[in-house]
């Protein structure tokens, strides 16, 4: 029999068997052992005349700890029923657990300067020297947040929703012109057939027209029934009267993100705009669906995105600035009330 058992049996109040039965150990062996591993010392009143036979033990209660408790131990689960978990007396002295280290394993933390061991690995996008081409986007939409931008400008920011422009271009693509392969293989069967003699008869096929003059002309001509603009047009001054134009003409205009998909479409690599002159008989319900969301999106808001100017919007450092300078001059006023 151990003197750790013997203690926590008078510390608490109860004998070696309910001892056993409370903390579930099988033998007097067992339950020392488990006293051994969970607890590091005992707190008890120090007396300069201590005698082992005289010493008065306080009583200790076992409890099971509450969630309060538990996040002063610095623990992140319950203790299982039978394992030992506090014990407290009147004046809060508890006994601690103890965490079991293997002395084989030392602790040698890494030191991280020159000549030392390598840092772990981090994102260093921060750090990235990028291309001069990505630095100019990125500081000219900064600059377009930071800096009042005039209406004529700001309108190309309002696009078209993404479920109309899939339908716009859904319906683009059926009308795509003929490539460089399509084109060699026409005219081939048209001189063929031009040495034999024969006529051919073909008709003139329903595509998109592109081209910033030649979609001008249309438009002047009212030939044009629907326009569509992109909207990262560089320079932008290329397109800025467009829409004008088309208010005045009475032509259906949208913006649509980008030159790059509209170029897609006319087998190009960008495309200022498109026009489309006329459509096919099965088309007709369908266009004529969608060209009455853009003209409630953009021929009827077009006196709405005239006068609406953008930009100015600050960063999160000048805003917190800002929002300082605010709170000092409330304080002021405050003051000069009471």
């Amino acid at each position: 029999m151990n003197f750790l058992s013997l203690v926590a049996a008078g510390s608490t109040g109860k004998t070696l068997e309910q001892l056993l039965s409370f903390l579930g150990s099988k033998s007097i062996e067992e339950l020392n052992y488990q006293l051994s591993s969970h607890i590091a010392r005992l707190i008890l009143p120090v007396e300069e005349e201590f005698e082992l036979r005289k010493v008065e033990l306080p009583k200790f209660s076992f409890e099971f700890e509450a969630k309060e408790t538990m996040k002063e131990m610095g623990r992140d689960r319950p203790f299982k029923p039978g394992e030992l978990t506090k014990m407290v007396d009147s004046p809060g002295r508890f006994l601690i657990e103890e965490k079991v280290v293997n002395p084989l394993f030392e602790k040698r933390p890494k030191q991280f300067g020159i000549g030392g061991a390598l840092p772990p690995k981090k994102d260093l996008t921060r750090f990235v020297k990028w291309p001069h081409v990505v630095r100019i986007q990125r500081q000219r939409r900064i600059l377009k947040q930071r800096l009042k931008v005039p209406p004529a400008v700001n309108q190309f920011t309002k696009t078209l929703d993404k479920n109309l422009a899939t339908q716009l271009f859904k319906l683009l693509l059926k009308y795509r012109p003929e490539d460089k392969v399509a084109k060699k293989e026409r005219l081939l069967k048209r001189a063929q057939a031009a040495e034999e003699g024969k006529t051919v008869e073909s008709k003139k096929p329903i595509v998109v027209k592109y081209g910033l003059n030649h979609v001008t002309y249309l438009i002047e001509q009212n030939k044009a029934q629907l326009v569509v603009i992109a909207h990262d047009v560089d320079p932008i001054e290329l397109v800025v009267w467009l829409p004008a134009l088309c208010r005045k003409m009475e032509v259906p205009y949208a913006i649509v993100k980008g030159k790059s998909r509209l170029g897609a479409i006319v087998h190009k690599k960008t495309a200022s705009v498109l026009c489309l002159t006329s459509v096919k008989n099965e088309d007709k319900l369908e266009f004529s669906k969608v060209l009455e969301a853009v003209k409630a999106n953009f021929n009827d808001k077009f006196d709405e995105h005239r006068k609406k100017w953008g930009g100015g919007i600050m960063g999160s450092k000048s805003l917190a600035k800002t929002k300082a300078k605010e709170r000092v001059i409330a304080k002021e006023a405050a003051q000069r009330m009471s």
